[in-house]
């Protein structure tokens, strides 16, 4: 593949892109198990936040009298058995797509709320896909697209491809002029497609297959014209 000649970077998320959506099921079953309405408000106020501001809509969401710690806490051991029942596993198409997006002679970097650790387990044997510091904990600046452009990378914000499967990532980027590709978790009773649509994205993908060559290009295209959202 030709390279690309205005995008140099593709920064992917690791929970809902390269590896399945294993927090949606967790949050909704701790909102309506506990008599909470579950809609897409919740879902904005809680995806891809800093943990505890996460938590304590969380915890207001499901009618908790308890700290943002506490709730915390009460979620990761309710995360912990259902992994249990249904682990992480890599997504079909992942190792594909980050061969493509390297064939296209991007950098790669992997990104996401957990700590580096989860990284290291879930993705360590491709490790050497990814450039950089190979993943970025993006918990204390989330969404983290500003800074993993412009800080980690040097690069301006129409030089960066994100992948991510949540819509308040969407409107970051559409914010920054920053390149992106939705692909929302298929979690039956989710909004982030339905939320993506309404923030103006133009490229929903249902599949990581469907990030191909001719996709890629024409964001590249839509960058170097200055068009990324403009209908």
């Amino acid at each position: 593949m030709e390279p690309l000649r205005q995008i140099r970077l593709a920064a992917v998320n690791i929970d809902g892109v390269l590896l399945n959506d294993t927090f949606s099921p967790v949050i909704h079953h701790f909102v309506t198990s506990r008599g909470g309405r579950y809609d897409a408000e919740v879902e904005r106020e809680i995806f891809s936040q800093p943990q505890l501001t996460a938590a304590k809509a969380l915890g207001a969401a499901a009618g908790l009298d308890a700290s943002p710690e506490a709730v915390l806490a009460a979620y990761f051991e309710e995360r912990a058995d259902h992994l249990a029942a249904h682990p992480l596993r890599l997504l079909d198409g992942a190792v594909g797509l980050l061969l493509r997006l390297r064939g296209a002679g991007l950098l790669t970097v992997c990104y996401g709320g957990l700590d580096k650790s989860h990284f290291d387990r879930h993705l360590g044997e491709w490790a050497h896909l990814f450039d950089g510091p190979g993943y970025v904990c993006t918990n204390d600046f989330r969404p983290g697209l500003h800074e993993i452009t412009t800080e980690v990378f040097g690069l301006r914000h129409d030089q960066a491809l994100f992948i991510d499967d949540v819509a308040r990532v969407a409107e970051t980027a559409r914010e920054l002029g920053v390149p992106f590709i939705g692909h929302p978790s298929d979690f039956a009773h989710g909004f982030q497609g339905e939320l993506m649509r309404a923030a103006g994205v133009r490229h929903l993908v249902r599949s990581l297959d469907e990030i191909d060559e001719p996709l890629l290009r024409t964001l590249d295209d839509e960058a170097a014209a200055g068009r990324l959202w403009n209908h």
